[in-house]
């Protein structure tokens, strides 16, 4: 386990086995970012000349590893690549980090001296550096040495007594431990995590939360998990509708969080479809390749829950996570099929693929019941989405001034979101079956995205919301960059986290 420490000493006389510094590109040479001036202070003007021996450029990504032959307390300077003054925002200053924990595996303790002078810098220098090292070890027999993260961390920040600061590098830790476990959900096999263990999973995880004394805070989380039986007696017809193929049946898992004095009411809503084949609108075999990732929108709510719970935010959280497993048998709803809905509107499915609106739509309706002030989902949703926006930007959609908050809750959080509109003719497809309440899917090539967060409007019952759809950015089947891993990458915690605090500071 990894310990960090938050330090105003010099980068040139801490000790460590390895210290981190930013490089900055400048015109024709390069220049030490905010943080090192005191190591490049002790190289002198021997330090320009060294890099541009070794090649450094500066520009972002790039490693360069100098040994210090005792010029400063540490044996070894690795230089991590920051691109551009103007680069040097929280984000950059993520992804450097992020790069720089893959650089120092062999390290067993590590000062970090890149640009920290903020609370935001300081937040991107330990959520970088924790999630870009991260590992998922579950399933190997033997670990690499890149798998060994070094055991102490310490950041640096000239500013390291101010309250701010301090506050940042504490709650920085909780936000990067909840993007780490909804990883490690993501990467487990899926038939290690089918709906009951899910929901099992969920329990255990609110249960070590509230008794934890790490963190911010400490909490209190409610957890009710309702089985396939319960699910009957509520109508959730979604929800039974996609897991009645599978062998392990359906959950819905419903977790509160409300402080004395909650100041707003955030209801989350996740999809949790723990694999999915298709049903019998079958997916291609090399399209399931990932499709254990379908329950990211689930785990991702799940531990943005928890993390809000940790940090003590005055915001009642009301949380609905769905989950099914979609597969091909006997007894998988076929295209045609009638569903009723939790609430009694009806549904006719025409794709079965087209399965995670349905298990959102009985979530959505059970979290209009609650009275929330604020609504969102969050989905691997579609297909369109990617399309539309590669596989590092979400998609949002849904009230005006929800997903603009969204979006500027993603911004400073390091997540990026791009809002999408739901027209009035795709609203009106929806409304186009000839024999139910809703039309599921209409087999429209284009806009699909559009058509899925039409349809989970129908359930909203006007209250202000946003759906998220992270389906390109929710895993990562290329290589790392910056805070980015292979697999999954918890992508929308941070956000929802940032959503929270910024609900709770415009109620003040």
């Amino acid at each position: 386990m990894t310990t960090y420490t938050l330090r105003s000493a010099s980068p040139a006389k801490t000790r460590a086995d390895a210290v981190v510094v930013g490089l900055v590109q400048a015109r024709n040479t390069v220049e030490i970012a905010a943080g090192g001036e005191e190591v490049a202070a002790a190289y002198g003007r021997k330090l320009r000349p060294l890099l541009a021996g070794l090649g450094a450029t500066g520009k972002p990504g790039e490693v360069t590893k100098v040994p210090t032959n005792g010029v400063i307390s540490s044996p070894l300077v690795v230089f991590v690549g920051m691109g551009r003054k103007a680069d040097l925002d929280p984000a950059g200053v993520r992804r450097a980090a992020g790069v720089a924990a893959r650089s120092v595996a062999n390290a067993a303790s590590v000062a970090l001296a890149l640009p920290g002078s903020t609370p935001a810098q300081v937040r991107a220098v330990v959520e970088g550096f924790d999630l870009g090292g991260y590992t998922f070890t579950t399933y190997k027999q033997k670990k690499d040495a890149a798998d060994e993260a070094p055991s102490d961390v310490v950041v640096l920040s000239a500013e390291g007594r101010k309250q701010e600061v301090v506050t940042a590098f504490e709650e920085a830790q909780v936000v990067a431990a909840a993007v780490a476990d909804t990883r490690d959900w993501v990467n487990l096999a899926p038939g290690d995590l089918r709906p009951p263990s899910f929901a099992d999973a969920v329990q255990d995880a609110a249960k070590a939360a509230s008794r934890s004394k790490g963190g911010v805070k400490g909490t209190k989380v409610k957890v009710v998990v309702h089985d396939e039986k319960a699910l009957a007696e509520l109508g959730c017809g979604g929800i039974l509708g996609v897991g009645q193929g599978s062998a392990a049946p359906p959950r819905l898992v419903e977790l509160t969080y409300a402080p004395r004095g909650a100041v707003a009411h955030l209801a989350l809503v996740g999809k949790g479809i723990t694999f999915d084949s298709g049903g019998l609108s079958i997916k291609p075999a090399n399209s399931m390749h990932t499709m254990k990732c379908d329950m990211a929108g689930a785990a991702a709510v799940v531990q943005a829950t928890i993390a809000i719970a940790r940090l003590g935010l005055p915001v009642k959280v009301s949380t609905f996570a769905p989950m099914a497993e979609n597969m091909v048998s006997g007894n998988a709803t076929r295209p045609g099929d009638v569903l009723t809905m939790y609430g009694g509107r009806t549904v006719e499915v025409l794709n079965t693929d087209a399965e995670g609106r349905l298990v959102l739509a009985d979530a959505l309706v059970r979290a209009t019941e609650q009275k929330p002030d604020v609504i969102l989902d969050v989905a691997t949703l579609t297909g369109h989405m990617v399309v539309a926006l590669g596989e590092r930007i979400g998609g949002v959609l849904g009230s005006e001034q929800v997903v603009a908050d969204v979006i500027a809750a993603g911004e400073s959080a390091g997540e990026a979101h791009w809002a999408m509109p739901i027209t009035d003719e795709v609203a009106e497809r929806v409304k186009g079956s000839k024999i139910a309440d809703l039309l599921q899917h209409d087999w429209v090539r284009y806009g699909g995205g559009l058509y899925a967060a039409a349809f989970l409007r129908e359930f909203t019952d006007g209250i202000d919301w946003a759906h998220l759809d992270i389906a390109g950015p929710a895993f990562n089947s290329g290589g790392p960059s910056g805070h980015w891993i292979s697999g999954g990458t918890g992508f929308a915690v941070a956000t929802l986290v940032d959503f929270a605090r910024a609900l709770a500071a415009s109620k003040d």
